[in-house]
C-alpha cells in the first residue's frame, strides 16, 4: 500500500528564495514543492530564453528571404524559356515580312488619300510669266518676247476641264536701216484662247496635263514708230487674228490647294496673211479652289 500523503503549510517549508504555491504534498516523508518550484524556475528560464531567441530567428528569417528569391528568380526565368515556343529563322523572316507589309499598305492608303483630296477640287486658277519666240515681221529676225498668263479650269466629271485663258506679250522689234530713222519699236500682243484640258496623270507630288486652245490674238505693232504705219518699216500691221495654241503642263503639288506649274506650249498665229509659229514657255503658281 502506498503512504498517505498530508498537507503541510507553507510556514512550516524552510526558505528557498522562491514563491511557493500554497499548499504543499508530501509522499513518504518527501516534501512535492521541490519538483513543482524546479519546474517554475525552468518556466522562468524558458520564458527568459524566448524574449532573447525571438529577435534573433525573425531576424535570420528576414535575412534569408533575398536569398530565396534570387534562388527563385532564375528558376522562373528558366521555366519562361522553356514554356516559350521557339521560332525559326523562317517564322521570324515571315513576321517581318508581314510587317513591311501593313506598313506599306497604309502608305499606299495614305497617298491614295492625299491624290483624292488634290485632284477633287473643281476650280483651278493659275497665274505666271513666261516668254515666247515671234517673228514681228516676214523679212524680219526672230525675237525674244517677255509674257505674263492668267487662266481658270473647271473640271467636269472625270479629269476633263475647259480652260480660259489671257496672255500678254511684250518685246522689241529689230528693224533694218530706214529712212524714217526708227529703229527697236516696242510691240504687244494680247491673246485670248479656250479650249479642253485633260489630266492624263495623278500623282501624290506630280500632274501632268494637256491642253488645245483657240481663240483671238491682237498684235499691236505700231506703238512704238511714233504714228508711222508699222508696215512701212517690215513690221506687221496692227490687226487682229486667229490664235490656236497646244501644250502640255507639268505640275509639282506644294500640297492638295497650291502647284507650281511649267507649260511648254506653240503658239500658232496669222498676223500678215502668214502662218507664225511660236514656240515658248511659262512657269506658274496653280491654286485649287472648290470641291466637285
Amino acid at each position: 500500500m502506498s503512504a498517505p500523503r498530508r498537507r503541510v503549510s507553507p510556514t512550516s517549508l524552510p526558505a528557498t528564495g522562491v514563491n511557493p504555491p500554497q499548499m504543499i504534498e508530501y509522499k513518504n516523508g518527501h516534501p512535492l514543492a521541490l519538483k513543482a518550484v524546479e519546474a517554475f524556475r525552468f518556466m522562468h528560464f524558458r520564458k527568459c530564453s524566448g524574449y532573447t531567441l525571438y529577435p534573433l530567428f525573425a531576424l535570420l528569417l528576414f535575412a534569408s528571404l533575398p536569398l530565396r528569391a534570387q534562388d527563385a528568380s532564375p528558376q522562373l526565368q528558366t521555366d519562361q524559356e522553356q514554356t516559350q515556343p521557339q521560332t525559326t529563322p523562317e517564322q521570324r523572316a515571315q513576321v517581318l515580312r508581314q510587317a513591311q507589309e501593313r506598313v506599306n499598305a497604309r502608305r499606299r492608303l495614305r497617298i491614295k488619300q492625299i491624290i483624292q483630296e488634290t485632284y477633287s477640287h473643281k476650280y483651278e486658277f493659275e497665274f505666271g510669266a513666261g516668254y515666247e519666240r515671234f517673228r514681228p515681221g516676214n523679212t524680219l529676225q526672230h525675237i525674244s518676247e517677255a509674257s505674263w498668263n492668267a487662266d481658270l479650269t473647271r473640271y467636269f466629271k472625270g479629269n476633263l476641264g475647259i480652260t480660259v485663258e489671257g496672255r500678254g506679250y511684250y518685246g522689241t522689234a529689230f528693224t533694218p536701216q530706214n529712212p524714217f530713222r526708227v529703229y527697236k519699236p516696242g510691240i504687244s500682243q494680247y491673246v485670248f484662247l479656250a479650249g479642253p484640258r485633260y489630266r492624263f496623270y495623278k500623282g501624290q507630288h506630280w500632274g501632268w496635263t494637256a491642253q488645245v486652245e483657240a481663240g483671238a490674238g491682237h498684235g499691236n505693232f505700231g506703238t512704238g514708230t511714233h504714228g508711222l504705219p508699222p508696215e512701212l518699216i517690215g513690221l506687221y500691221k496692227d490687226s487682229t487674228v486667229l490664235n490656236v495654241s497646244a501644250g502640255a503642263s507639268v505640275d509639282y503639288n506644294l500640297g492638295p490647294a497650291l502647284a507650281i506649274r511649267l507649260t511648254p506650249n506653240y503658239l500658232i498665229t496669222n498676223y500678215g496673211s502668214t502662218m507664225q509659229y511660236n514656240a515658248g514657255g511659262s512657269l506658274g503658281v496653280v491654286y485649287r479652289f472648290g470641291r466637285k
